[in-house]
């Protein structure tokens, strides 16, 4: 617990224009992993549009770790099919959690991240104070397939015994 910095919510929001891997759509799922925690949705069946807003809680101890996100067409029968995958920073994230932000209206733009060679962002991002926390909307462009992006939304939990940030 010491070592924990806090958690990291991650809501999976909903995948848009995702591969089609059997006879006319898939089955998709999300797994997250960062270090070697690992955690996915439920399946969404028959979707390459589907609709999750599950939110995965990731414990976070060393913040220069990326997270990953896979995106799976479940099959009954045979090993699933990869669908593609993305990974972001969460450094900027929490840079913007470090700030006194206390009184700052709901909707104030923090701090702005661009898309690069080095993150899988399909556009700008920004973090955003709403209802008195840090908020960071995005949408990620899935890397080795065809087609696909996910949205996303991070928040974080501060926990009591936690180093903090």
């Amino acid at each position: 617990m010491e070592n924990l910095l806090g958690l990291l919510r991650v809501r999976v929001k909903k995948g848009i224009n995702l591969a089609v891997r059997d006879v006319r759509s898939s089955d998709p799922y999300v797994v997250v992993k960062m270090a070697k925690q690992k955690l996915k949705t439920r399946v969404v069946k028959k979707d390459v549009n589907p609709e999750w807003n599950e939110d995965l809680t990731l414990s976070v101890a060393d913040p220069n770790l990326p997270v990953m996100l896979i995106v799976y067409d479940h099959d009954m029968f045979s090993k699933d099919d990869k669908m593609g995958d993305a990974e972001f920073d969460i450094r900027p994230f929490l840079e913007a959690l470090k700030m006194n932000l206390s009184g700052l209206p709901g909707g104030t733009i923090i701090t702005r991240i661009q898309p690069c060679r080095s993150n899988c962002l399909s556009e700008e991002f920004n973090v955003v104070w709403q209802d008195g926390q840090v908020v960071q909307d995005m949408c990620l462009r899935l890397r080795n397939v065809e087609c696909g992006e996910i949205e996303l939304q991070l928040q974080w939990i501060n926990l009591p015994g936690s180093r903090g940030l």
